[in-house]
């Protein structure tokens, strides 16, 4: 269906692809896999158009194509689904769809006849879309299969997801492999861009391993391992567990007492009652959307309380700024690393002082940034934490999303926190960052300092975390010990079946 062959392209002096060859097969799911920053999402986005490479060649069908944009790669039949979504929020779901390909005369929308043909693709995929649906009030699995329908709409023989599940609850994960299966069986192609192992092992036949840029193998999934991957996308044996000891808690640093939020339609967080204490990582579990969102943003001063109070080191600190928390020793690692962590136009120097970019040595005292102190705080962040590319002029925006993760953690790091709350660490990230991350904050709980961990992803939370709260509907319903309950338990408790 697809041939790349001997692509190259570099942007300025970063090379991101070099003589690069994927050959995919029609009607199967092939997976591309490899750490932040290999050049993955680069590679496709020259198959859809987004992109122009500056050698190589592309074959559609055995064909030699020419794809100077994605309407070039759309007539071919390919579409591709991008890690955050282009949906427009104030349109409904079929505004969305036809949005560059409307029905209708120039000086008509024929929304009818749309909503009919969306219904119908949705049906026949068992996508469960509703056409007048408007985006805003949708669930981002729904926004999802919006994108997967947008796509499909345009008639795409080859589908391009690049990490599809990345934002995904587990539930969400197994109705898209449901689709895909179902698309695949359909006699479409899809190509997976993911950095889940397991989930390669599970939908995918075939798998391209890249890394610095190449494509340093190809294998059939059937015949691989999640071990032999590993090995091949960071170029060493990689821990796929956590490594830790048991934790030396001491006293109390946070204590959250009957804390109730407000969300956009009725109570977000009801009467949840918890502590933290210094030397622990005390990890939250549930389907996202159930309130750990609010919890942790009004713990860190970005959204207030309607009900209840905080303590910090035995100070009530409930509904203070987020300025304030931060100068008690309060580190805020956020889940949206684009809208609440990264200043992505500014560039890595500026964006290592956020948040202490007003305090001396960063600023003298006549209001002056210190550029030789940025500089310093920058290149110790990228040697510590391994940003790459490591040039402190590059914008936020031109790293990879494990990286722009690695240099937000760097960043909240460097302040020697007390408490940490995160949310996601490891969201969008790489096997072998994460291992790196891992040990991080590993690192910091040993170091004594109280750490409260949201996640996702149930297999990262139950491995790092020393106790851990499950939170289902903006209650917690149930504290358990990692150690001695299965992850089929929490599961049940996250979904209200125990």
């Amino acid at each position: 269906m697809l041939e790349l062959r001997n692509i190259k392209k570099a942007f300025g002096d970063c090379v991101a692809n070099e003589d690069v060859s994927i050959t995919v097969k029609s009607g199967t799911i092939h997976a591309i896999v490899g750490e932040n920053g290999a050049g993955k999402s680069t590679i496709m986005k020259i198959a859809y158009g987004f992109y122009k490479a500056d050698s190589g060649e592309i074959l559609v069908n055995g064909q030699p194509v020419n794809i100077r944009n994605p309407h070039d790669a759309i007539a071919l039949g390919i579409g591709m689904v991008h890690q955050h979504f282009m949906l427009v929020d104030t349109m409904t779901v079929a505004e969305n769809i036809i949005l560059g390909a409307e029905t209708g005369s120039t000086a008509s929308l024929d929304l009818e006849t749309a909503n009919r043909e969306i219904l119908a693709l949705s049906n026949e995929l068992k996508l469960d879309v509703d056409p007048r649906a408007y985006i805003e009030d949708l669930s981002v699995g729904a926004q999802q299969r919006v994108e997967l329908l947008k796509a499909l709409y345009r008639d795409a023989k080859l589908l391009i997801l690049d990490e599809p599940t990345a934002v995904l609850s587990p539930q969400e994960v197994e109705e898209l492999f449901g689709i895909l299966r179902r698309m695949k069986e359909q006699g479409k192609t899809i190509i997976i861009i993911t950095h889940k192992l397991d989930e390669v092992l599970a939908v995918s036949d075939e798998v391209t391993v890249m890394r610095d840029g190449r494509s340093v193998g190809n294998v059939k999934t059937s015949e691989t391992s999640a071990k032999d991957l590993a090995r091949l996308i960071v170029g060493r044996d990689v821990l796929l567990r956590v490594e830790k000891t048991d934790a030396k808690p001491n006293g109390t640093v946070l204590e959250v007492t009957n804390l109730s939020i407000s969300g956009k339609i009725g109570p977000a967080v009801k009467n949840v009652s918890f502590r933290v204490r210094s030397g622990e990582i005390v990890g939250v579990a549930g389907i996202e959307g159930n309130g750990q969102t609010e919890l942790i943003e009004a713990l860190s001063g970005l959204i207030r309380a309607s009900e209840g109070h905080v303590e910090f080191d035995g100070k009530d600190i409930t509904n203070r700024s987020a300025r304030e928390l931060k100068e008690l020793g309060i580190a805020h690692i956020p889940e949206d690393r684009h809208k609440r962590g990264l200043l992505l136009n500014s560039d890595l120097a500026e964006n290592s002082v956020l948040g202490v970019h007003y305090r001396p040595p960063i600023t003298s005292a006549g209001g002056m940034m210190n550029n030789a102190e940025i500089g310093k705080r920058v290149g110790e962040i990228i040697e510590n934490f391994d940003v790459r590319p490591g040039d402190p002029t590059l914008s936020a925006r031109s790293l990879s999303g494990g990286n722009q993760q690695k240099l937000i953690i760097g960043r909240e790091f460097e302040l020697d926190p007390k408490l940490l709350l995160v949310s996601q660490p490891t969201r969008g990230v790489d096997i072998g960052a994460i291992e790196f991350i891992h040990r991080k904050l590993i690192g910091l709980r040993d170091a004594g300092s109280a750490i409260l961990l949201v996640s996702a992803e149930l297999e990262e939370v139950t491995a790092l975390a020393d106790r851990l709260l499950v939170i289902r509907e903006g209650e917690i319903v149930g504290e358990v010990d990692p150690k001695t309950t299965s992850v089929e338990e929490i599961g049940l408790m996250m979904t209200g079946g125990k």
